[in-house]
């Protein structure tokens, strides 16, 4: 199978998490990473470990919540590898609160970094792939996008709305060779959720289907099908990565 083999990866938030393990899969899988993230060092880190398994990988420090960055960023990483195949926008952020005490500022920064970032990163990173007719543009959205969550109505909406964008984009650049899909994690065990009291975490397992949390490389592993050869003909979709617990 073609996969992603040669192609050049953008992945966001690629210092920690679910952006990490999607770096790591793609780069087994054959594609070259431009690692970006605010976290210089572990950016560093990562791309040694890539490039220590014989892969390719470079870190570009970038805020997403800056979109003078954002150009510039992706103007240094069409330097370094000529292109960009594939865009993963994972980079996310949490204000949480209830909605009645929800600051203007706490919705204004989880918009601004879960939703109109990606729709920068598209912009900056769409000429390129348009130009070689050939494109796979993957956002991380969330199951709170599909069902709402109490405390999180900025983070929500900023996933939610990332759906739309999805679909939006996807119905303008389909005619290019140009996928546009979202992954929608549910539950995924992360230094996030660790912290969580343990009779939460049994409440929430218990209406898990399959029983037990995702991990990071679960979502890797729907993000690099996305990305492949293989995924040419989806477009549109949310794929949900959620053992279950949401269904349709």
């Amino acid at each position: 199978m073609a996969g992603v083999q040669g192609r050049v990866a953008l992945v966001t938030g690629a210092s920690q998490g679910i952006g990490r393990a999607c770096a790591l899969m793609l780069a087994e899988s054959g594609a070259k990473l431009a690692l970006c993230a605010r976290n210089q060092e572990k950016l560093e880190q990562l791309a040694a470990e890539i490039s220590g398994k014989g892969g390719e990988a470079a870190a570009f420090k970038l805020d997403v919540g800056s979109e003078d960055e954002i150009k510039a960023v992706v103007k240094q990483v069409i330097a370094r590898f000529g292109k960009v195949d594939i865009l993963v926008n994972n980079a996310g952020i949490t204000r949480d609160q209830l909605f009645m005490r929800m600051k203007r500022a706490d919705w204004d920064d989880v918009l601004s970094t879960n939703l109109t970032a990606p729709f920068l990163l598209i912009q900056a990173v769409i000429s390129s792939m348009l130009k070689q007719r050939w494109g796979r543009i993957i956002n991380i959205t969330s199951i709170f996008g599909q069902i709402g969550q109490a405390g999180q109505a900025n983070y929500a909406s900023s996933k939610a709305g990332l759906i739309g964008l999805t679909m939006a984009v996807a119905r303008e650049v389909g005619s290019r060779n140009i996928t546009v899909n979202a992954v929608s994690p549910g539950f995924i065990a992360t230094p996030m959720t660790d912290v969580l009291p343990v009779e939460l975490k049994e409440n929430i397992l218990k209406s898990i289907p399959l029983g037990r949390a995702g991990s990071d490389m679960d979502v890797a592993h729907a993000v690099t099908f996305l990305a492949s050869e293989e995924a040419a003909y989806i477009t549109g979709h949310v794929l949900n990565v959620n053992g279950g617990i949401l269904m349709g």
